[in-house]
This record gives structure tokens, C-alpha cells and sequence, in this order.
């Protein structure tokens, strides 16, 4: 009796080990599979099982509300390979709208963990946030009607007879006062793109500036519509905005975004996404581990 319980207790042992290592790849998203540094923001997080994302829910290609009800797009999917590499499900990310304005607010404040939103690295920025990245660099465009020939590049509004829309506290915004002749009368801004395409499409404007990614997302939805006048006129790197002080958690997405060059995860999240629209994804970018 004593030799039978004895094997009964060793089976129901192995069966547990067992068990437990077929239960290692489902697992592979919870907190037993990942060791991160006592007090860093990576073992918070993985210990929580759950991450606050900043990201647009305007924006085709990069940040927009799908059907599914939920942003879809390039910056969303590179986000997703950061929390992978955290060991937190897809299904535990809380996506939370975040405007060109309100980016490093909601950093500051805590509101987000992270946030991946077409961000634009800049030195005004960094006085603020910190950035790892960039994982992609885009060029500021300007989106006019169909057939619309007045209107070539920036240069074009220094005439101070075109309006042209943007959004409150982008980098566009920014840039394309350096063109207008009056930008009291000549620029009109909202807190999205979406309102600025609308605005053109109505005539209340003449033009809308961003990057050309997020241009040529709007033309693939409305060819009919809308076209690109001129060239990139500016070099946009993308950047995942984090706490300024966060030195630790800023090195950790460098190296999820390098690992990601490397194994194919970043090009299919750009072909999944803003690739369907025309634009180039173009070699990796260097890691600016400043």
C-alpha cells in the first residue's frame, strides 16, 4: 500500500511539472515568464498585467478607431510589440486617446505608461518627456483638393491668400508658420486631423499640413477627393514618448525596437498597416540612445 501511494503521489507530481511546462507558451504573456530589475517600471507593469497606451484615434494607417472599436494602425502595432516584450496580453492594453496637445500632459501626469501617436522627437519635447526611437521618420506634406493647382508647396502661402489647417500643438503646426504670411487669418487649427480634412472637403480651408503618412492615409480612403502638392518639405522622426527620468524603461523599448528591426515584427506591422497606403517604409532607423 505504502508503494503504491508512493507512486500515485510521484505521478500526480510529474503530471503537475507536466502541466505546467505545456502551459509555458500560454503563459509566455503572464508575470511568471519575464524578470525585469526590482523597481523599474518594466517589473510594475508586468506585475500589474496591464498597460495604459496613449496613441490617436485619428489618424489612417498610424492611430484610428476601426470597426472593431478599437485604434488600429502602424503606431498601434509597434506599441503592441513593446507590452509583448513586457509579457502583458494584447487583451490587458488600455488605449487611450491622445491628442498632439495633450502628448506630454498625459505623460507627465500618468495618465499613459507610454505613448506612440505619430510623436515627433524634439529638443522642446525632451524638456519634458524622454523618447525612445525612432522607429520610423516621416515628412511634413500638404493635402489639397483633387483639382486644386494653385497650391505647389509651402511656399505657396506666402502669398497670404490660402488658409491652410493643422493641429493644436503638432509639430506641422509649428513648421508651417515659417511659410504663412499672416497666420492670424492664414492657419486654422483643431484638436484632430479628421476636422481639418472635413474643412477642406467643405472649403473652409484651402489645405491641410502633416506628415505625408497621415496624408496619404486620407487619400487612400478618398481618391476622388484629395491629393498631395509638392514634396516632404521636413523630416519627421518618430519617437515613443516616456517619463523624462525613465532612463531604464527608455533603454528597454530601444531594445524591443532594435530587436524588432531584426526579426521581421516591424516590417509587418508596416505592411499590415500604413504600407496598404503607398508609402515607403525605407531602411530601419538608428536608435538615437541619447
Amino acid at each position: 500500500m505504502r508503494i503504491k501511494r508512493v507512486a500515485a503521489l510521484a505521478a500526480a507530481a510529474t503530471l503537475a511539472f507536466g502541466l505546467a511546462a505545456c502551459g509555458g507558451d500560454d503563459a509566455g504573456e503572464g508575470t511568471g515568464s519575464k524578470s525585469f530589475p526590482a523597481g523599474s517600471t518594466m517589473e510594475r507593469l508586468n506585475k500589474a498585467q496591464k498597460i495604459k497606451v496613449g496613441t490617436k484615434f485619428d489618424q489612417p494607417g498610424f492611430g484610428q478607431k476601426g470597426l472593431s472599436g478599437k485604434p488600429e494602425g502602424f503606431d498601434v502595432e509597434v506599441a503592441k510589440i513593446i507590452v509583448k516584450e513586457l509579457g502583458i496580453p494584447e487583451d490587458k492594453i488600455e488605449f487611450v486617446e491622445t491628442p498632439s496637445k495633450v502628448r506630454e500632459d498625459k505623460i507627465v501626469d500618468g495618465s499613459v505608461d507610454l505613448v506612440a501617436a505619430t510623436y515627433t522627437i524634439n529638443d522642446k519635447r525632451k524638456e519634458r518627456i524622454a523618447f525612445a526611437g525612432p522607429y520610423y521618420e516621416a515628412g511634413q506634406n500638404i493635402l489639397v483638393k483633387k483639382d486644386d493647382t494653385t497650391i505647389t508647396g509651402p511656399d505657396s502661402f506666402k502669398d497670404g491668400t490660402k488658409k491652410v489647417c493643422s493641429v493644436t500643438g503638432s509639430t506641422p503646426a509649428e513648421k508651417i508658420k515659417e511659410y504663412v504670411k499672416d497666420v492670424a487669418t492664414q492657419l486654422v487649427l483643431f484638436d484632430t486631423y479628421d476636422k481639418c480634412r472635413d474643412a477642406l472637403k467643405n472649403g473652409q480651408v484651402d489645405a491641410v499640413t502633416t506628415d505625408n503618412v497621415i496624408l496619404l492615409g486620407y487619400i487612400a480612403k478618398d481618391e476622388a477627393s484629395f491629393k498631395l502638392a509638392g514634396d516632404n518639405f521636413t523630416k519627421e522622426p518618430y519617437g515613443i514618448g516616456v517619463k523624462k527620468e525613465d532612463t531604464d524603461f527608455r533603454t528597454f523599448i530601444n531594445d524591443t525596437l532594435e530587436k524588432a528591426f531584426a526579426d521581421g515584427s516591424w516590417k509587418k506591422a508596416w505592411d499590415d498597416t500604413a504600407g496598404k497606403f503607398g508609402a515607403e517604409l525605407g531602411a530601419a532607423p538608428t536608435i538615437n540612445r541619447y
